[in-house]
């Protein structure tokens, strides 16, 4: 069932790029429109020493790349000095990636993070505009872990900051002892929103399996938002 959901949403997404990237290049002539889809990959800004570098994790782009076919490019965490608009004009698609770091919560209105929580502020600075920028140009964006909350603070809601420790949850941290493929393997079961976008993409089934890596996550939706599944302790 997860292949099922995995290749109709992959399907009706690179439908939609397909057809902006066609629309984008048919001034410039028939061997441009048979471009491939470009897709912009947020960045982390990490330091190497006394050197700041923008990185992204390769399993993102392979799947871009090797899954859907497109050409991925990383986009770097250089906040305004890219604006956010000239970016949604050149791209066809944005991935918004899972990371190591949080949103800082004073974008949110959270209290002041625990001392151990990692931040990248300039990630926040690009990815938080670059997202409104993106779907209100009609830009198809996929938000995935840190991503997905970056798309919900973009709107106003807000994060829990440590699941573990909220009454109520389970913990869905990551165990980095664990070997990758128990890292990524099934965890636990959502179960999809009643005729929500999800339930159509995977041809009404009412749940599926998925892993889980989170340290944080959604506590109030963002305006305009919609809760599309929930795992069993409600998040």
């Amino acid at each position: 069932m997860r292949d099922a959901v995995r290749d109709a949403h992959a399907g009706t997404a690179r439908a939609v790029l397909v057809q902006r990237a066609a629309a984008r290049r048919a001034v410039i002539g028939d061997a441009i429109m048979r471009a491939r889809p470009i897709v912009a990959v947020t960045a982390d800004r990490i330091m190497r020493g006394a050197h700041p570098n923008h990185t992204a994790g390769e399993k993102y782009l392979a799947a871009l790349i090797d899954g859907a076919g497109v050409l991925a490019f990383v986009l770097p965490a250089l906040g305004a000095r890219q604006p956010a608009d000239a970016i949604v004009a050149s791209i066809d698609g944005l991935l918004l990636t899972g990371s190591y770091s949080n949103v800082e919560p004073h974008h949110y209105g959270g209290e002041t993070s625990a001392p151990d929580t990692l931040h990248d502020p300039a990630r926040d600075a690009t990815a938080l505009p670059l997202i409104r920028a993106a779907i209100d140009a009609g830009v198809p964006v996929l938000a995935i872990c840190r991503g997905m909350q970056e798309l919900n603070v973009a709107y106003g809601g807000t994060l829990h900051q440590r699941l573990h420790a909220t009454a109520g949850f389970d913990d869905h941290r990551e165990r980095l002892d664990d070997p990758l493929e128990r890292q990524y393997g099934p965890a636990h079961v959502v179960q999809f929103a009643a005729d929500g976008l999800l339930q159509r993409i995977a041809h009404g089934a009412r749940e599926a399996t998925v892993n889980s890596l989170h340290d944080q996550g959604i506590a109030r939706v963002g305006a305009g938002l919609a809760v599309e599944a929930s795992a069993p302790d409600g998040l």
